[in-house]
């Protein structure tokens, strides 16, 4: 295994059995032997990845493709028919809401016997007790019976034991998609924490938000294999294009700038950026007003709709994206031909070429109109700051000689 990496995957590979008439009693089996045929199904067929030391990957891919199966095999819940996995540290999981938990017995029992089976001893566990209920948030219910929680009661708890167990593996299934919001920014603050820390992680999950705030890195798995790997920017889009061909017919156009995909239920017809004074423009002065307008079609009513900007730089480097969910807006429809204005009342960015992504989605991410580099623009100042952004700021200068405190260099 390489000193750098915490996870080594080498061609592995797990079916399963698919009965088509099984039976269930003593005397069906016994009678119809003959009746109990089985299929067997490949679920993954020979994936091999690596995870670095303190590295967040995201899993990706459809109901069925083998993403949660791989998480499995990672935590030892099952095993591998052929290939190896070689894993360096402790492991924490997340893989199942209220795995491990009895349900009569209370959250605080229960924080002993899971945080325990992670490999604690009693005296850490005891050691991180209030701290785990504590961020819980359970408060008085965490001598109740596990019973008479709620699913987003149970996240928490098992969230926090799983955070507060020091792993160097953290394995997390889909479990955030459970739970408040209030929590579920708590739980990914926590997250870049823990990431920070040095901790590895990798994350199964529908929602590719989730991902792209958490991981330098993603796997979409189709059909029990690796379909792409890379930077959430390059594989999401490659993603969203597959399921969109999958829903509807593709509506799809490239050109030398432009590349677009969807389900042409709506689409992005016109788009015009315009500076502080009104005036349409292709050049903005850094800390300066940048007005977006977008002009779309209405082809077939988009329910629950997602509008989504993104800036990259033109090497790639995404410098800042948002959508309507992002910044909880009300749930709403497209029914009609409109548009709609963004506003970016101090854009900070320093000298560069850029790109703007725009996004019309519906639902669970379903890319309607995608569109990459629709438009291209150039920030101008007068400064020498490096970077990407620039950053308010203001110097203040100790003297040597009065100890008084010089205002410098006011930015």
């Amino acid at each position: 295994m390489k000193p750098e990496n915490a996870v080594e995957v080498r061609n592995i590979s797990k079916k399963f059995k698919i009965y088509y008439d099984k039976g269930h009693t003593l005397k069906e089996k016994t009678l119809f032997r003959r009746r109990r045929t089985y299929e067997e199904h490949y679920v993954l067929k020979g994936i091999s990845f690596d995870i670095k030391k303190g590295e967040a990957v995201g899993f990706v891919g459809q109901n069925g493709c083998g993403k949660s199966t791989t998480l499995k095999l990672l935590t030892q819940i099952m095993y591998p028919d052929s290939g190896t996995i070689e894993m360096r540290g402790r492991v924490s999981s997340l893989i199942e809401l209220g795995a491990g938990f009895h349900p009569d017995m209370s959250g605080r029992e229960n924080i002993y016997i899971n945080a325990s089976i992670f490999g604690l001893t009693r005296k850490e566990i005891e050691e991180r007790l209030d701290t785990i209920i504590a961020f819980s948030e359970l408060g008085e219910y965490i001598d109740n019976p596990v019973r008479t929680y709620s699913s987003g009661m149970y996240m928490r708890l098992a969230f926090s034991v799983a955070i507060h167990v020091n792993a160097d593996i953290l394995l997390i299934d889909e479990i955030l998609a459970v739970g408040d919001a209030g929590f579920q920014a708590k739980c990914f603050q926590k997250l870049r924490e823990i990431k920070a820390g040095g901790t590895t992680i990798a994350i199964v999950s529908h929602s590719l938000d989730q991902i792209e705030q958490i991981c330098e890195k993603s796997y979409w798995i189709q059909e029990g294999k690796i379909a792409a790997e890379g930077t959430p920017r390059e594989v999401h889009p490659q993603y969203l294009d597959y399921m969109a061909r999958q829903r509807l017919t593709l509506t799809k156009e490239k050109t030398a700038d432009e590349k677009r995909w969807g389900n042409g239920m709506a689409r992005i017809h016109q788009v015009k950026i315009f500076n502080e004074e009104g005036k349409e423009a292709t050049a903005f002065r850094t800390g300066r007003q940048m007005t977006i307008e977008i002009w779309y079609q209405v082809r077939q009513t988009v329910e629950d709709a997602i509008l989504g900007i993104g800036i990259f730089r033109m090497d790639g480097v995404q410098c800042y994206g948002t959508n309507t969910k992002i910044d909880r807006l009300d749930s709403f429809s497209l029914k009609r031909d409109g548009k709609i204005r963004i506003i970016l009342e101090s854009l900070p960015l320093l000298p560069a070429q850029y790109t703007l992504d725009l996004a019309i989605e519906s639902g669970n991410h379903i890319a309607v109109d995608y569109c990459t580099k629709i438009r291209q623009f150039e920030m101008v100042t007068d400064t020498f700051d490096v970077g990407v952004a620039r950053l308010q700021h203001q110097w203040y200068l100790k003297g040597d000689i009065d100890e008084s405190y010089h205002n410098g260099f006011h930015k």
